[in-house]
């Protein structure tokens, strides 16, 4: 492939996701205000591409028995958020295959980016556990998981 090529390529890639995404966020720019009001209040608001739109089909079409506890919503708000999910699911290599349980915490490429930390950091009363990024990653309702804003709590 030619050099110019190559960086008509790049451009073509990073234009189409700039719509998408701020900086080097996960969370998409338009999140519903249904998405923010429903999941995010009970757990903060995981960003879309974390899993691929098999994952989130099978997590939306099972919320009466959304681990462990009944998160049903009326038909229409299934729908917006379901949408919204699927459209902006993983697509990339990291999120090619549906993990374990449909947890992001069971992914792969998780699990492979918090290999080093001990069990019992996950246990500290201040993170109760792994699903829980905000603990660590002080912008993840932001969408940003960057390590610059990484602190882990004692």
């Amino acid at each position: 492939m030619t050099k110019i090529k190559q960086v008509l390529m790049v451009f073509t890639l990073m234009m189409g996701s700039s719509a998408l995404w701020a900086d080097q966020n996960m969370m998409t720019l338009k999140v519903p205000e249904k998405a923010q009001a429903e999941c995010a209040s009970c757990h903060m608001l995981y960003a879309p591409g974390f899993l691929p739109k098999e994952s989130w089909l099978r997590i939306m079409g099972g919320l009466d028995k959304h681990y462990g506890t009944d998160a049903s919503l009326d038909p229409q708000s299934i729908q917006e958020i379901t949408q919204w999910l699927v459209q902006y699911a993983g697509t990339y290599k990291r999120v090619s295959g549906s993990p374990p349980n449909d947890r992001v915490t069971e992914a792969a490429w998780f699990i492979k980016k918090h290999r080093k930390i001990p069990e019992a950091t996950w246990k500290r009363a201040s993170i109760k556990s792994k699903a829980n990024c905000m603990a660590c990653h002080t912008t993840a309702d932001k969408g940003q998981y960057d390590d610059d804003f990484v602190k882990v709590p004692q």
